[in-house]
């Protein structure tokens, strides 16, 4: 090949080597997950109750808020809220019941299906309603099997210590996850009279340490402890290798959970004391349906931008 006098090099001048060609640069490595904590945690898997013993080890505080339907569930799963529990809450704040009594199994699994459907991350944890495990070990199975097989939840709650610890027993070692809880059991309404305080005293405060190291040893891996003086669940806390759950029982608890109704002002009438209020929900509502309400009296909507032609 002979190169054009534009191409050949001046006299004297040696031509230069080829420039070797440059090494493409290296992808850069992505970002790595941070699956271990459990609030602000990130990852595609959800949330188990691996995750939920290892919090207990590190000394982690986690959040847990209920939830009854995708879209709301959907919310509190992207604000990173780790744990989800559709609870017979539903009772008294949806489907319009006194209590939390009346609530059945379809009603838990049709919202359970819902809240998994919804989420992507979070634990969802269902509540057995009353009357679904009292009879045994046999019937608490059968029905916490339907939950996890339909509904798809990755852990039931039951409530009762020593009472309840043959169904926990059951259903743990037949691969169902059991959130225990103690203290207050609002399906035993009618035998408390009302909604007291629970483990004031010191026979009461022992029979609640055992309910709580009862459920354990049958294998729970986490204890709700519901309207409990802070310094019996504090002694609880710190005498259970599994983490204890909050409501009502003070700061020392592991986690702490609301219902999100109470958390968020929907509810109307009094509020709990262990309620804090983190927005006036009910209000805002309110205030949105009356606004909507005048502009279609006063002929403001729809408007040209809402109207197809």
């Amino acid at each position: 090949m002979t190169l054009s006098p534009a191409q050949e090099p001046a006299a004297g001048a040696t031509a230069e080597p080829t420039a070797k060609p440059a090494k493409p640069a290296k992808p850069a490595k992505p970002a790595k997950e941070n699956t271990k904590t459990l609030y602000g945690g990130t990852g595609s898997r959800r949330v188990t109750v691996r995750d939920i013993a290892a919090a207990k080890g590190r000394g982690e505080k986690w959040p847990m808020l209920t939830a009854y339907d995708a879209m709301t569930a959907s919310v509190f799963d992207e604000s990173g809220i780790p744990v989800l529990l559709v609870g017979d809450s539903m009772g008294n704040c949806h489907l319009g019941y006194e209590s939390t009594v009346p609530v059945t199994m379809d009603e838990i699994a049709l919202l359970s299906a819902a809240v998994v459907r919804g989420t992507k991350r979070a634990l969802i944890i269902a509540d057995l309603p009353f009357g679904a495990y009292q009879e045994g070990p046999v019937q608490a199975l059968r029905n916490a099997t339907r939950l996890v097989k339909e509904a798809g939840v990755g852990a039931v709650k039951l409530e009762g210590g020593e009472r309840s610890a043959h169904q926990v027993e059951l259903l743990v070692s037949s691969g169902i996850p059991v959130m225990a809880h103690v203290g207050l059991t609002p399906q035993s309404v009618h035998a408390y009279g009302g909604y007291p305080v629970q483990g004031r005293g010191e026979e009461a405060a022992q029979q609640l340490l055992r309910d709580a190291k009862a459920v354990q040893d049958a294998g729970a891996f986490a204890v709700v402890l519901e309207a409990v003086p802070a310094e019996l669940a504090a002694e609880v806390t710190r005498s259970l290798h599994v983490p204890t759950v909050g409501i009502g029982a003070g700061a020392q608890c592991d986690a702490q959970v609301l219902v999100w109704t109470d958390m968020a002002g929907l509810n109307a009438g009094r509020v709990p004391r262990f309620v804090k209020q983190y927005l006036a929900l009910r209000e805002l509502l309110g205030g949105a349906a009356k606004a909507f309400a005048e502009d279609v009296v006063g002929g403001a909507f729809p408007a040209e931008e809402h109207t197809f032609h």
